[in-house]
């Protein structure tokens, strides 16, 4: 009886070692393929989800700058939505993130110059 909960003890310790030399070895490397194709595809859906305005009419009176940053950032969309499906590779995959994470940035530029549009139009404002 000893014996067997000695036995058991020594396998839970030797299943608790193993999992923590598992983790600590994976640190240091770089993401896998699988890794890599969840964030590329995070990163789209994010900037897929800013191309919808929560009021259209917003985009429709955007001015010419901001018109132009959100049809960059729509093409950095499609762009990277095309590559994703071609990606097999972590670099291919580091590329459609690179594209995605790019298309937010024009959509940054186009919502502040939109805010700034906004400002300008409201009476008082100037």
């Amino acid at each position: 009886m000893g014996f067997m909960v000695v036995l058991s003890a020594l396998l839970v310790v030797g299943a608790v070692g193993g999992v923590l030399v598992r983790r600590r070895s994976r640190r240091g490397r770089p993401p896998s393929g699988l890794d890599a194709e969840a964030e590329a595809n995070q990163w789209l859906v994010r900037l897929g989800k800013g191309l919808v305005p929560p009021d259209l009419s917003a985009w429709a009176g955007a001015g010419e700058d901001a018109a132009r940053a959100l049809t960059s950032a729509a093409d950095c969309h499609r762009e990277a939505r095309a590559r994703l499906a071609d990606a097999r590779t972590t670099a291919e995959y580091a590329e459609v993130t690179r594209t995605a994470r790019e298309g937010l940035d024009h959509l940054r530029r186009a919502r502040a110059g939109l805010d700034r549009e906004t400002a300008s139009a409201t009476p008082g404002a100037g």
